[in-house]
């Protein structure tokens, strides 16, 4: 059995080889059951890519991308944010995805918080309310901080800064798509080159200096205008901002669950490990954790099976 993670922007495949990442932006129309044709066999599968704005409604891009997957693979199993699996698409698919990978880790982690931190998003996820957090969609998770819409590679920097600080002079920033999350990550060392995975703001280059004219851009400026200081000035204020964001989330989790550790998984799991003091799924269970819902689906299914 695979195991299968649709997002809006990747097609996360885990099967005895590993895991194969594919981007994969559905509002662009991505073929999604060309991509499955090498895995045609059974499978678990979880979805969050029912979110993109090119379907009206989640039902809609739900229904499309059950049909697109049993195209492909007929008997596939769709995890739900009900903890069960079913093999028509039901509203219980929308962006059932953080659930597994909490279904998965919650008996063994029962005494953490886990953080996945992804290219889009961050999940924050008190395994030991795993009942409490069946039934829970993405707009009550927002409203729980346990979904904080940030993440390291295609986060608008303006969406976390209205204004940095040049040289001790406040300066507001430009709304326009000028630079990503991935832009400040590179620059400052938190990811390198070849995790730089999505497309640059102008689908140019993906190297540091490509990503320094960008966060120059943010403050409408060349780089000989502020300099690579000042565009690193942009990137560092933009990830004291989104630390924030992520780490607050993460506190207000462990004070209300009641637990005493932070457990991390995703692109970011080693940079946010270091700041939360937390240890890294992937010390754990290894690569996989890269892919974590597309590997917690399938051994949740494993499971299920198993006890049958």
């Amino acid at each position: 059995m695979i195991g299968i993670d649709i997002g809006g922007a990747n097609l996360k495949v885990v099967d005895d080889a590993g895991v194969h990442i594919h981007y994969c932006p559905l509002w662009q129309g991505a073929p999604l059951a060309d991509l499955l044709e090498p895995y045609a066999e059974p499978a678990a599968v979880v979805m969050s890519g029912e979110l993109a704005d090119c379907f009206a409604s989640k039902i809609e891009g739900i229904r499309w991308i059950v049909g697109a997957v049993q195209r492909v693979i007929p008997d596939a199993a769709f995890y739900g944010t009900d903890a069960t699996f079913h093999t028509r698409p039901v509203p219980d698919l929308a962006a059932a995805n953080w659930l597994a990978s909490a279904d998965y880790l919650r008996q063994e982690y029962a005494d953490a918080v886990l953080l996945d931190v992804g290219s889009t998003t961050a999940d924050v996820i008190p395994l030991n309310c795993f009942e409490s957090l069946k039934g829970l969609t993405d707009t009550r998770r927002l409203q729980k901080q346990y979904l904080v819409y940030t993440g390291m590679l295609r986060t608008n920097v303006a969406t976390l800064v209205s204004s940095v600080t040049l040289d001790g002079t406040v300066t507001p920033v430009s709304t326009e798509y000028f630079a990503a999350s991935a832009d400040a990550h590179l620059v400052l060392g938190h990811i390198a080159p070849e995790d730089y995975t999505c497309p640059a703001p102008d689908n140019g280059e993906k190297t540091p200096e490509a990503a320094l004219r960008r966060l120059a851009r943010v403050v409408c400026a060349d780089i000989d205008e502020i300099g690579r200081d000042g565009a690193i000035q942009v990137a560092r204020q933009f990830w004291e901002a989104q630390q924030t964001l992520i780490v607050r989330a993460v506190e207000r989790a462990l004070f209300q669950s009641g637990v005493g550790r932070v457990i991390t998984a995703g692109i970011g799991a080693n940079l946010f490990a270091r700041e939360l003091g937390g240890v890294t799924l992937e010390g754990e269970i290894g690569g996989v954790s890269d892919a974590l819902p597309a590997y917690a689906v399938r051994e949740v299914a494993l499971r299920r099976i198993a006890c049958d």
